[in-house]
């Protein structure tokens, strides 16, 4: 379980570094990611990103298990 979790602290520390890369790629700024902005306030939740990046993880790691 330990190294499960580090594995996953690496991924995460990983990703945030690479965020800045990833945001000119298009990531972020996809059609169904929510962003609203009022005076003082952005509320942004990338749904569309969220699900692409997610299923990109999925098949990188059911490649690696076959």
């Amino acid at each position: 379980m330990a190294k499960w979790l580090i594995s996953l602290g690496i991924i995460l520390v990983a990703l945030g570094l690479l965020w800045p890369l990833l945001s000119r790629l298009g990531l972020g700024q996809l059609p169904g990611d929510i962003r609203i902005e009022r005076p003082g306030m952005v509320f942004y939740f990338p749904i569309t990103t969220s699900l692409i990046i997610s299923a990109l993880i999925s098949l990188l790691l059911w490649f690696l298990r076959r």
